[in-house]
């Protein structure tokens, strides 16, 4: 028999983890795992014993000894806040430890670790749930948009960090609008990428690189002749380099985006298309669920090798956002407002919904 000293606060957390609750439970995207420990608290010691202890019985030959002090801690260490309390355990080899085997003592820890001692410190528990990602988590945002332009338009957006302030970032964009394919609900334009999430304080630089596959760009299969024949989209129809920035901080948000989009099948033969779509938008948080603002965007036919085509911007729009979020990371952003371009008609409007886990 051996007796084990655990914080008190540390066997609470150890029954915690061991719930099912506990497993199925989700955070925040990029909210750190250790919240709940500041690095400016005084150290407090967590010695837990990595020595294995037998007695062997003469008569009986059983054996008694201790379960590896290393199992588990790197799930309790995130939570550990110890108090002043010690817990005193006495485990028998064929007891499974639970909740029940934490006793109430007053008694001290002892005060200086034996060989072999695990001693981890407040800090030292920060850094070890962080890791070298600062602390970020995967997550997963997926969007559903309609605007006045481009029609219903899912998308998502992914990231998964890899570094101290860098996540890499996968998208897709799967767009409904007929008119980008080849009709009636084929060739539907379809659009997947990656790239990277830089983080800087507040902001957040994401550049990422993408394809498209359908028509729209290459304009699709072509017949015997070179002329597109309509019945069929491409494969990396065009190539998409993107810049996202955004910055967010207690009371002001603000974002700008940056795409072209360039033909990459076909480029050179008829029918071939390239797009400059930007906009940026900023707004004021009035409280952690509403914030408002004014947006600009800007979609640019640049390049048009049609047999007598030429280029032309598709549409200005500026107009006002209204925002509305929750707790557990649902989203809904109205925009609306006039279509500024000279000769164009009609105002336009932009619904986003979503959800970030």
């Amino acid at each position: 028999m051996k007796t084990q000293y655990t914080h008190l606060p540390l066997a609470m957390v150890i029954a915690a983890v061991a719930s099912p609750a506990f497993a199925e439970s989700e955070t925040a995207p990029l909210q750190p795992s250790a919240a709940g420990i500041s690095a400016d608290e005084p150290v407090r010691a967590i010695r837990i014993s990595a020595k294995a202890h037998a007695d062997i019985s003469a008569d009986a030959g059983n054996v008694v000894g201790t379960q590896d002090p290393a199992t588990g801690l790197d799930a309790i260490a995130p939570a550990a806040n110890a108090g002043s309390e010690t817990a005193a355990t006495e485990i028998m080899s064929s007891s499974a430890l639970g909740a029940t085997d934490f006793a109430l003592s007053s008694a001290a820890a002892p005060t200086a670790a034996a060989a072999g001692d695990v001693s981890v410190t407040a800090a030292a528990a920060v850094a070890a749930a962080q890791g070298e990602n600062g602390g970020r988590s995967d997550s997963f945002t997926v969007t559903l948009n309609q605007d006045s332009f481009f029609g219903f338009y899912p998308a998502f957006n992914g990231l998964i960090p890899i570094g101290d302030n860098v996540d890499f970032s996968f998208y897709g964009i799967i767009w409904t609008t007929d008119a980008f394919g080849t009709g009636l609900g084929s060739d539907l334009w379809t659009e997947f990428g990656a790239g990277v999430a830089i983080y800087s304080g507040n902001l957040v630089i994401k550049p990422q690189i993408g394809l498209t596959n359908g028509a729209l760009l290459s304009g699709g299969a072509r017949d015997p002749n070179g002329v597109p024949a309509g019945t069929g989209g491409n494969f990396a129809d065009g190539i998409v380099p993107s810049l996202t920035m955004n910055y967010s901080d207690d009371t002001f948000e603000a974002e700008f985006y940056g795409g072209y989009y360039a033909a990459l099948r076909n480029r050179n033969d008829d029918a071939a298309l390239d797009f400059l779509h930007t906009w940026v938008n900023a707004g004021y948080k009035f409280t952690d669920n509403f914030s408002a603002g004014a947006h600009y965007e800007l979609l640019s036919n640049t390049r048009n090798t049609f047999p007598g085509g030429s280029t032309a911007v598709a549409y200005q729009w500026l107009g006002p956002y209204v925002q509305f979020s929750t707790d557990n990371g649902f989203f809904a952003r109205f925009t609306a407002g006039a279509d500024i371009e000279d000769g164009n008609d009609g105002d336009f409007y932009k619904l986003t919904a979503g959800f970030s886990f």
